[in-house]
């Protein structure tokens, strides 16, 4: 039996002789490796902090002392060492273990964030909250140097340092990167520093500096003028130099910042040598030469960088815009063709959407490209920064609709109800590779207000046309009811919203096949609706609405209200995403779970038809759910 498999928990870990150390850590990345590849997940930055989460368990004693650890993906060497070992094999699929930290799983995951820059205010509040109970148990906060770019970092650690009798251990865990290297300001002062621990020469914060102009000073004046504490640089996969940093860190009695010096990927070199994102997040792959498993496919988001690319050949205006993703939506291509009109601006959502709008105020027109679920971050700036001002930014929403795997934190289930009440702004959903550079397209021309386009993860659908207009929207299925005929009416119009819109086709002839009329509806622009959707409603005897987001507040909402509003009576019935954390799982078993399938669909749409009609003519008046 290796030594990893006696390990239940933290007690375990403080145990072991320091002579064991380096074995359980290479124990634990052959693990890691061994289990990772056939599931899929955040290898990269766990393979960076084995040891570093090794000697945090010696120095602290978890749950009574609280681990915190920003983003949360780097927590694998966390649930090894809490006891979780045999979950591994259902890694981030159903009835397995997380992806990130889960209450539900065990008392050692404080908080379930999986979006950056948050752990150091939960610290905060937790530093406060022992203080004000006398909890003498400490508050121990793991942040990397790409979550540091984020604003809301700062603000905590500006509180964090006004209470100099409250402790707080912030672990910086600076490995350079985020997905991509660190950029920014912040990044050059870390560089300097890690620099200096291991003797490489590190880029000049300020390259024009002459004898006359001397450099700035010592990037941990950085924290130290704050009013915090300040150790390291630490070598990170050096346990004992750890150990000692932290238990130093630990008898200060204040708040202070432990700088570890950590490799993305570390002992596995094809993460290591993985320039584009250290094995940050993969798929299934070969343990032996890192070589994906996943067949080759066309993703939603190669369509729209290819797309983009070609817009910014015709269009000198357009630039590009990420908050530390280029690569993950898709901006690397148009980086390598246009680098001076992409900014990726760090892990600072807020900042990317302002600085949007001072780009379009300056002539250009931006389009920013995050996941949907990240730009519930920046709603204010959406609402105060970009559509006040009636400015043209295009909002490249990857991710939207259910993604399954990653959990709750990452379904962009919230964009659209969010999105809806912005006056001026236009949401495009795109149901497959053709309609989505269409709207692309169609959104960077609009120059009066903001645009979003919004699509799903994974393998993009095979093209299919229209089969008709309805205004400006696809008619994608037409077929008359057999028992309509001479009453003037037909029996559903279903509504299908982006990468859903397949699904209503499929309900739709499966609804056909029972004697019922329907008529398929792709409306392209969620946002606003073409208003030929209320004499098509008259023409119905009830309206369906499916779509990829929450159901509180979307299209579905606007249809009713639309209606209303005409004073049509046609009952609208809304199919989406319930306003729950969904737990994480496979797309499908999820779209399953929630009643998007066709079959889902057809069922209820044609029982409610069939329920709800007195001798082929409607018996009621609301149905608005």
């Amino acid at each position: 039996m290796g030594l990893l498999e006696k390990i239940t928990c933290p007690q375990d870990v403080r145990r072991l002789d320091p002579s064991q150390l380096p074995g359980i850590a290479a124990e634990i990345r052959d693990f890691l490796v061994a289990t990772v590849s056939r599931t899929g997940g955040h290898i990269g930055p766990n393979l960076g902090v084995v040891e570093l989460t090794l000697a945090l368990h010696r120095v602290f004693e978890s749950p009574r002392d609280r681990l915190l650890f920003d983003t949360g993906h780097q927590t694998y060497v966390h649930k090894l060492l809490t006891g979780r070992r045999t979950g591994f094999d259902k890694l981030r699929r159903r009835g397995g273990l997380s992806g990130y930290p889960s209450q539900v799983e065990s008392e050692h995951d404080v908080i379930e964030n999986s979006h950056a820059s948050t752990a150091l205010s939960y610290a905060d509040g937790l530093a406060r909250a022992n203080r004000l109970r006398g909890d003498d148990g400490q508050v121990v906060a793991v942040i990397g140097d790409g979550a540091l770019t984020g604003g809301m970092a700062w603000e905590a650690l500006n509180n964090i340092a006004g209470h100099q009798d409250q402790p707080v251990v912030i672990v910086l865990n600076d490995n350079g990167r985020s997905y991509s290297p660190t950029i920014g300001g912040l990044a050059d002062h870390l560089a300097s520093l890690r620099g200096e621990a291991t003797g490489e020469t590190a880029p000049e914060t300020n390259p024009g500096a002459t004898p006359e102009t001397p450099q700035a000073p010592a990037p941990r004046a950085v924290f130290e003028g704050l009013g915090l504490a300040y150790l390291g640089p630490v070598d990170g996969h050096d346990v004992t130099a750890l150990e000692e940093a932290l238990h130093t860190a630990r008898g200060l009695g204040r708040p202070v910042v432990v700088h570890c010096i950590t490799k993305k990927g570390y002992g596995y070199a094809p993460a290591e040598n993985h320039a584009e994102d250290c094995f940050h997040g993969p798929g299934a792959f070969d343990p032996l030469t890192g070589a994906s498993k996943a067949a080759p496919s066309t993703s939603w988001t190669d369509v729209f960088g290819d797309e983009l690319v070609k817009i910014g050949t015709e269009r000198s205006d357009v630039v590009a815009l990420t908050a530390a993703m280029l690569h993950p939506t898709g901006l690397a291509e148009f980086a390598d063709a246009y680098p001076e009109r992409v900014l990726d601006v760090g892990i600072a959502e807020q900042h990317a959407v302002t600085c949007a709008a001072g780009l379009a105020l300056g002539g250009l027109h931006p389009v920013v490209a995050v996941y949907a679920t990240f730009l519930n971050r920046a709603f204010d700036q959406v609402l105060m920064d970009v559509a006040l001002h009636r400015l043209p930014v295009t909002f490249a929403l990857d991710r939207a609709g259910v993604t399954g795997s990653d959990g709750p934190s990452h379904n962009g289930m919230w964009d659209m109800s969010m999105l809806y009440p912005v006056p001026g702004l236009s949401i495009a959903a795109p149901r497959d590779g053709a309609r989505l550079r269409e709207l692309l397209r169609e959104a960077v021309d609009i120059d009066d207000g903001p645009t979003v386009v919004r699509y799903p993860k994974g393998g993009v659908p095979a093209d299919f046309e229209a089969v008709g207009k309805l205004g400006t929207m696809d008619v994608l299925s037409r077929c008359a009811g057999l028992e309509n005929t001479g009453h003037g009416i037909e029996d559903v119009l279903l509504i299908g919203v982006g990468s859903v819109a397949g699904t209503a086709v499929e309900a739709g002839r499966l609804i056909a096949a029972q004697g019922l009329g329907v008529t398929v509806v792709d409306p392209r622009w969620a946002k606003p609706l073409d208003p030929a959707l209320v004499d098509a409603a008259r023409r119905h005897r009830l309206v369906a609405v499916v779509e990829d987001n929450g159901r509180v507040g979307a299209v579905g909402d606007a249809v009713a209200r639309l209606l209303r509003d005409a004073d049509v009576t046609t009952p609208v019935r809304t199919f989406g995403i319930p306003q729950e954390f969904l737990q994480h799982a496979d797309r499908s078993e999820i779209l399953a779970d929630i009643g998007l399938t066709a079959q889902d669909l057809a069922r209820t749409l044609t029982h409610l038809v069939h329920t709800h009609t007195v001798d082929g003519n409607p018996r009621f008046l609301s149905l608005h759910a």
